[in-house]
């Protein structure tokens, strides 16, 4: 499960990113709400934790312009406001569930799961990833950069694919061996090496900005420089 936490306590949001880690989930913060909204809107999360009283957007204007932005991701409001009319001002913004603090982890937990697990069998999946003027059609299987269609072998496109899900995130060989390949890593070889280099030279060389970057020592990360 890939979460983004939304949540200006800095000491709050390590606490619930800890947590959340050490139960196998992926997690990412933001300290305001303006943050918060360009990454929701540009990252695949599986829920989104919002508090209410945050920086430049406030939690209940941040729900209701993802909605508006018709992003379907499932939105539970973790605040201090708990009367019967800020649950109602949260569910009228577009929340799935409202959790008042303080609160036990354990029922936060349990709580994203459930939102998680209804998402996958009511909410429609997304069907584009971007990353800078990159996108991904999930539904086409066709990828785009700019005005620029590009044409990738279905190996290409799932590694793509693995990249962009994990976008600002280094991944290793064994990682893309187990997740793209589905084998497990052999020294032997420098398939992914190979295949990397054909996904630079379709999405990356005809382009000013680079999105492919080699860490050595540790593999590969897609990000906009």
């Amino acid at each position: 499960m890939r979460v983004l936490v939304v949540e200006d306590e800095p000491k709050l949001a390590e606490f619930v990113k800890k947590g959340l880690e050490e139960n196998a989930c992926n997690v990412d913060i933001a300290y305001d709400g303006q943050i918060g909204k360009n990454m929701a809107l540009s990252n695949p999360y599986d829920v989104l934790v919002l508090d209410v009283n945050l920086p430049k957007i406030n939690g209940f204007d941040l729900a209701q312009q993802l909605r508006q932005e018709q992003l379907g991701t499932p939105i539970l409001m973790l605040t201090a406001m708990g009367s019967i009319n800020d649950k109602l001002v949260g569910f009228g913004a577009g929340a799935d569930d409202y959790l008042v603090k303080p609160f036990e982890f354990r029922e936060l937990l349990v709580r994203l799961r459930a939102l998680q697990r209804r998402s996958n069998d009511m909410l429609p999946q997304q069907n584009i990833l971007k990353v800078a003027d990159l996108e991904l059609d999930l539904n086409e299987k066709v990828a785009r950069r700019g005005q620029h269609t590009i044409d990738l072998t279905a190996r290409e496109f799932a590694l793509l694919e693995y990249l962009m899900r994990n976008r600002g995130r280094v991944v290793s060989r064994v990682d893309i061996a187990e997740k793209v390949w589905d084998i497990h890593f052999d020294t032997g070889t420098n398939t992914i090496d190979v295949y990397i280099n054909f996904l630079r030279k379709k999405i990356d060389k005809d382009f000013t900005t680079k999105l492919i970057h080699t860490v050595v020592g540790m593999g590969y990360i897609l990000k906009e420089d």
